[in-house]
């Protein structure tokens, strides 16, 4: 018969996939539940019932191994046992003797009630059982018993069941048949369960016993997180970055520590840094905020007392307050580019500093037209912030341009060398002018500092500080000193990759 179209069994068929999709969701919930839950556990004591459950694990397997063995240990011995008595029994010279109580009985009565059977075969389809004259059960007779009666060699060892009892049997051949005999493993069964008991508490004394020394070692190996959590916790509420703790050993969690305490000097350095940029920053935008100031107040007060100035006069106050406004900007972009160069948000890769130098170059011919650049560049590949790097390179040409007349050239050297082992880029830019003053080589690079010869020159005294900041950063070395030509001659020194 063919089910219509839309019946109940297409129906099932349909939501089969939903109902699979609803099961999948709820186990993926109830897994997500359980992993919140564990992980809201304290880490403590999750590392104890992780050592608990191991350890418990290992006793597991150990006592399943332990039973496992010594059981078939016991079974081997009880088949050695059992076949001898069979065997004893067998070569007696007439076994239906011990079949009708007169003999002797191969085993001990008081352990167990075994049970004894003779096969008498005639070679054809049939055969006789014998069993003694007080046992009222039988035991099971298959095609291996026959062939054993028949003349075979072998014996055979199986479990039967008879009546409401577990016996384990041996068939032997005999002189004319097979002799079959059977007992219960009461004695292997009774050491198993004793095995088992003893296994299952000693189990259970060692797993209490990792659990509470699972709890110490977690309790110990945890003693220095416990501080540095302390330390960490501390600093977040009273922002005290010179808060350290004390680190011991040379472990991992004696590495973290010193990350941390590490962590907290390159904070404090940085917000000693800033506090000291923005220091530098206000004194330096005073003294051009106070001219701008006056010169808008004279021009305010001529406007409003209906008296103009004269027209030179007005003239030279409007150029002081264009020169003093482009030397704010300048001030302004020279802060914003030292602010990013630290956060260093610009991607890391790798190129060629020849590049980033030519375009540096072109940039300082764009920005004085005048100036002459003569270069000798090789290859030399780096890993870093190719614009501040950049950035680096321009502001040292700004630098010389200031310094070199109009018919001298500013010389531009990039090549490769080896110092102890190692392949370095070595830029060199050497300018015309009257070099550096000794009294003055140490102090180049700090924010603001201007020489005395450089006060009457515009700048902020930023620029060199940009570059001995961008060349740090990438693990280079900046350093100036007296050139060939008498000027200055600076020498900029990074890590060449792949050599």
């Amino acid at each position: 018969m063919t089910e219509p179209l839309g019946s109940p069994i297409q129906a099932e068929v349909g939501h089969a996939p939903a109902l699979g999709g609803r099961i999948r969701g709820g186990l993926g919930r109830v897994a997500s539940a359980s992993r919140r839950r564990w992980q809201r556990i304290p880490l403590r004591t999750r590392l104890t019932t992780i050592a608990a459950a191991a350890v418990a694990l290992a006793v597991i397997a150990v006592s399943v191994a332990a039973i496992l063995v010594i059981r078939e240990q016991l079974l081997n011995q009880f088949d050695r046992e059992l076949r001898d008595q069979a065997t004893g029994a067998a070569r007696s010279p007439n076994p239906a003797t011990i079949l009708l109580g007169r003999g002797p009985l191969p085993w001990d009565k008081t352990q167990d009630i075994p049970l004894l059977q003779l096969i008498e075969d005639d070679y054809s389809d049939r055969y006789e059982l014998k069993v003694p004259i007080d046992q009222s059960l039988t035991l099971p007779v298959n095609q291996q018993d026959l062939t054993i009666a028949r003349g075979g060699t072998e014996v055979a060892f199986r479990d039967v069941k008879v009546g409401d009892a577990r016996y384990r049997m041996v068939t032997v051949p005999t002189h004319d048949g097979a002799l079959q005999f059977a007992r219960q493993p009461v004695g292997v069964e009774e050491s198993l369960a004793k095995l088992t008991l003893l296994l299952i508490v000693i189990g259970a004394a060692g797993v209490v016993g990792a659990a509470l020394l699972g709890r110490t070692v977690a309790r110990a190996g945890l003693a220095p997180v416990d501080r540095l959590t302390a330390a960490t916790e501390h600093v977040a509420a009273t922002q005290d970055l010179s808060a350290a703790i004390a680190v011991t050993g040379e472990d991992e969690v004696a590495r973290l520590g010193r990350a941390f305490n590490a962590m907290l000097a390159a904070l404090d350095a940085s917000r000693a840094d800033q506090r000291r940029l923005v220091e530098d920053a206000s004194h330096e935008l005073r003294t051009p905020l106070t001219s701008l100031r006056t010169n808008v107040e004279l021009l305010l007060r001529a406007e409003e007392s209906g008296r103009s100035l004269p027209a030179a006069d007005r003239a030279r106050l409007l150029r002081d307050l264009d020169g003093q406004m482009i030397e704010l900007t300048q001030l302004t972009s020279e802060l914003v580019e030292l602010a990013r160069n630290d956060a260093g948000t610009e991607p890391v890769e790798e190129f060629d500093l020849a590049d980033a130098v030519v375009a540096a170059v072109e940039r300082a011919r764009v920005r004085v037209p005048g100036v002459r650049i003569e270069t000798t560049l090789a290859s030399a590949r780096v890993l870093g912030r190719r614009s501040a790097l950049e950035r680096a390179v321009l502001n040292v040409l700004d630098n010389a341009a200031k310094w070199t007349p109009a018919e001298e050239p500013i010389l531009v050297r990039l090549d490769c060398r080896v110092v102890d082992g190692r392949w370095w880029a070595e830029l060199e830019v050497e300018d015309h002018g009257p070099g550096v003053a000794e009294e003055d080589v140490p102090r180049i690079f700090e924010r603001f500092y201007r020489s005395t010869s450089a006060r009457s020159m515009p700048g902020s005294g930023l620029g060199l500080a940009i570059v001995e900041q961008a060349v740090t950063a990438h693990g280079g070395t900046v350093t100036v000193e007296r050139g060939a030509t008498g000027g200055a001659l600076f020498r900029i020194i990074l890590r060449l990759v792949g050599r």
